[in-house]
């Protein structure tokens, strides 16, 4: 079995990297810009879309605020940067936003940011995924009708390449990042060329449609009410900014600046792209609705059920470049390629904040421990099923997710941005050097401004959104919470439990007396090697176990045992319900009810098997005595082995495997030191 599964893990993720080799999967800025800023930047494929799907309520009029909103995001999303970058430089271990509320704000804040950035990474596989899926299926019918198969298979494609290694993924990933980025901003440039300087006319493929609107004639309270829904939408192109703080480690030295460099780069390029789609978006006349079917109307006609709504960034590429021309064919590919991509920052995000988590006792200890190829393997596989199990509900329909997301991730941003505050409070208390006080102070007020505007953004965002999903998000961050609490609960109590007193204790005391019982069933090899092994322990007292469950197989027991002249004590119970577990169990306890401060050692005979299969027909007993004794305080358990011929075979098999090496893995000598044929003629 282990060759069966070896072979297969070595083909899909390579092989094992050693522990040492861990600074080799550090990373560069033009590798850790996609692995850590895919999210960021691709979100600029949908984010424009989502603010004028919201502004499409009231009709085409309300199209007129998308520069403002796109103005407010940006803004806000070179806070949140700025913000940021003080983080990384104050908390370069890697713990982000948990690590900054968790230290300032205690350990409740810290536990809260953390439920809240597991949720969103989540989410962030859901809806990228998703939404590359209906990018892609506006070309091929079949992904559109296969939807949450396509984006499980995604899922799943995307975790193998993860499980082979940050390093290695982020190489992986680079490329088609870095031809989205291109793309984009070739067409904005030869957008803006063609409508600044040609003065040419660009209609996007919806220019001719109508938009009824939901509601007619918005003003005062309702008006500004959609306005702040939409800008909440906006903010979707910053969700990710907190995965660079969260993976300063993964680096190379010095790990602090090269991780702010990567978020000043990040911010610029993504706030680019996301006014330049807005701008061509206003300037071809681009139509959204958020139920097309009914409230996009053709020559007074609504466009009805069969009609496929193309996000923003397609409807403006073919306005620019032209319908099936080359440019727009590969900027469609490269949007729909790093949509899938952009999950990659949730892989390498949510596995380093698990790792983080699970060292602090607040996730499973196994989330801590990094896989063959040094990646956090536990940690990818669990998002990798939880954000599959998220896509399978909501039907791959980004849509209907997106309205879950954002919530968590500006929860981080406030909380982290308020204990950034704090933080610097602290140090101003007893710091002297004016310099360096000058620098806290601006630092204190970026993160100060971060704090109040990323906090007025959240209010925004539950105002608006909590009806339309939000709610579910938030449901999940109390499920992470609760859980998270939990799980620490239990670690405390269990090291409470286990921890070594000072004094002396019972623990220390050794038992008046060891009683050993040897469980039998019929006299053969194994029973004769477990006596003889109970016999070396030299216990103060020693007898064999069995339990009546045939009357002629225990006649038969009886009268070998005594033939043989074993000059062992055997112990027959009765068992007149053939069971066999329970009369055991209650003997050895009764054992230790006769004498509390005796200690009981049950020695059981067990068969070494070498086929998976014969498991299935071996031990079955011993296992469930096992599991019972180890409830049963005092008890000692013991395996006596007995080695079958069919484990000599897999002893043999392992053995093979292991001296085996795969064709070149085996380096050769240098060319020199082989010997050289003499050119001259033999005699």
């Amino acid at each position: 079995m282990s060759k069966l599964t070896d072979v297969p893990k070595r083909i899909l993720i390579g092989r094992a990297l050693r522990s040492d080799r861990l600074g080799e999967t550090l990373l560069p800025k033009r590798i850790a810009l996609p692995v850590f800023a895919s999210d960021p930047l691709s979100s600029v494929a949908y984010a424009p879309g989502e603010v004028l799907l919201v502004l499409s309520i009231a009709g085409v009029t309300a199209y007129h605020f998308s520069p403002w909103i796109a103005v407010a995001v940006v803004v806000l999303m070179f806070t949140v940067v700025a913000s940021y970058r003080q983080n990384v430089h104050a908390y370069p271990s890697g713990g982000g936003d948990y690590e900054v509320a968790n230290t300032n704000l205690g350990p409740k804040a810290g536990l809260t940011v953390a439920s809240a950035l597991l949720v969103d990474y989540v989410l962030t596989v859901a809806v990228s995924i998703s939404s590359g899926i209906e990018n892609l299926g506006s070309a091929i019918p079949f992904v559109v009708e296969n939807k949450v198969a396509c984006a499980i298979g995604v899922i799943v494609l995307l975790t193998l390449m993860n499980l082979r290694g940050v390093r290695e993924s982020g190489t992986l990933f680079a490329i088609p990042t870095y031809i989205f980025v291109a793309g984009v901003f070739t067409m904005i440039v030869w957008g803006a060329f063609r409508g600044l300087v040609l003065d040419d006319t660009m209609r996007a493929p919806t220019a001719d449609y109508v938009i009824k609107p939901e509601h007619q004639g918005l003003a005062g309270f309702a008006l500004v009410f959609l306005l702040l829904r939409a800008f909440s939408s906006g903010c979707a192109a910053l969700t990710g900014v907190e995965a660079i703080s969260n993976g300063v480690p993964a680096f190379r030295k010095p790990k602090s600046k090269n991780a702010a460099t990567t978020l000043a780069m990040m911010g610029l390029l993504a706030v680019t792209m996301f006014c330049g789609i807005i701008a061509l978006a206003a300037a071809t006349d681009v139509r959204m609705a958020e139920n097309p079917a009914r409230d996009l109307v053709h020559d007074g006609v609504p466009l009805g059920p069969g009609y496929v709504q193309n996000p923003v960034i397609s409807q403006v590429a073919e306005a620019v470049f032209g319908k099936g021309s080359f440019l727009f064919i590969v900027l469609a590919a490269a949007t729909a390629l790093v949509l899938f991509l952009a999950a990659n920052t949730a892989y390498n995000g949510f596995p380093l904040l698990g790792s983080i988590l699970a060292q602090d006792r607040y996730l499973p200890r196994q989330l801590h421990t990094r896989g063959d190829r040094l990646a956090f393997s536990n940690g990818i596989v669990l998002l990798a099923g939880a954000a599959g199990l998220l896509v399978g509900i909501y039907g791959a329909d980004s849509t209907r997710l997106i309205q879950l997301y954002i919530v968590g991730v500006f929860v981080s941003f406030t909380l982290s941005q308020t204990g950034m505050v704090r933080h610097w409070n602290r140090h101003l208390a007893t710091e002297t050097d004016q310099a360096k006080r000058r620098h806290m102070v601006r630092s204190r007020a970026i993160n100060a401004f971060g704090a109040f505007f990323t906090g007025l953004v959240l209010v925004v965002v539950l105002l608006t959104k909590f009806t339309h999903g939000a709610w579910v998000a938030l449901l999940g961050m109390v499920i992470f919470y609760a859980t998270m609490t939990a799980i620490r609960k239990h670690y405390d109590r269990v090291a409470a439990e286990i921890a070594a007193p000072e004094g002396p204790t019972d623990d220390l005391v050794r038992p008046s007396r060891v009683r050993s019982v040897v469980l039998i069933s019929k006299i053969h090899r194994p029973t004769l090697r477990a006596l003889a092994y109970a016999k070396l322990m030299r216990s103060d007292s020693l007898e064999a176990l069995s339990v009546n469950v045939d009357p002629a197989e225990t006649k038969a027991l009886r009268e070998e045992w005594e033939r043989r002249g074993i000059d062992v004590p055997l112990k027959i119970l009765d068992s007149p319900y053939r069971e066999i577990t329970r009369p055991i169990i209650e003997y050895v306890k009764s054992l230790r009810k006769e004498s509390p401060r005796d200690a009981v050692s049950v020695i059981i005979p067990e068969y070494v098997v070498g086929h998976w299969y014969e498991h299935l027909l071996h031990n079955q007993s011993a296992l469930r005595l096992k599991g019972r004794l180890l409830f049963t305080p005092g008890i000692m358990v013991t395996s006596v082995p007995y080695q079958l011929q069919s484990s000599e075979a897999a002893k043999r098999r392992a053995r093979r495997q292991q001296d085996w090496n795969a064709p070149g893995a085996v380096r050769r000598g240098p060319a020199q030191e082989r010997p050289k044929e003499s050119s001259e003629p033999k005699p």
